[in-house]
């Protein structure tokens, strides 16, 4: 068991979202689901917990009422090796939510989710601060993160090279 591991607070859905997050990523499997006894505060025999894994990482959902929602505060960041897997991500995990700003979306569970390529963080700490500072203008006009746009921008613009002498 890892030290430290998310708790996420559902309302009745906490089995609906984990089979949904095990769905969409790879290496990917539900754990245990603990169910409401006779002590209630759910009924009995409903869903109480679930835990599940996501690229080896351990979640644990409880279906604690609706007294609490997920906030953009909390965010998963999720570092994508290709623009294929920012697609696929981007397509599954925002069906039925919301798609926001530099590479955020909620989920429709209203769990928030940063789907980012590599490159990103490659070309924001250039040595150069040039690019960086382009490719930082190019992913403030994006909402989903486009990995090929970003390269563009951060490419020392054609008009701005000068001939010496």
């Amino acid at each position: 068991m890892q030290k430290i591991t998310p708790f996420l607070w559902f309302d009745g859905n906490a089995e609906e979202a984990a089979n949904f997050y095990i769905s969409i990523f790879k290496n990917s499997k539900l754990g245990k689901i603990s169910r409401y006894g006779d002590a209630g505060p759910g009924p009995k025999g409903s869903v109480m917990s679930v835990t599940f894994q996501i690229e080896g990482q351990e979640f644990f959902a409880l279906n604690g009422g609706p007294q609490f929602k997920f906030t953009p505060a909390i965010s998963f960041f999720v570092n994508c090796e290709t623009q294929q897997e920012v697609d696929d991500l981007w397509e599954k995990l925002s069906a039925g939510g919301r798609t926001d700003r530099c590479g955020w979306l909620q989920d429709k569970f209203g769990l928030s989710w940063q789907i980012i390529p590599t490159i990103l963080g490659q070309l924001l700490g250039d040595k150069d601060p040039q690019r960086a500072k382009r490719a930082m203008q190019a992913m403030l006009q994006m909402t989903k993160i486009d990995s090929e746009k970003l390269q563009q921008a951060a490419a020392e613009p054609k008009s701005s090279v000068t001939s010496g002498g």
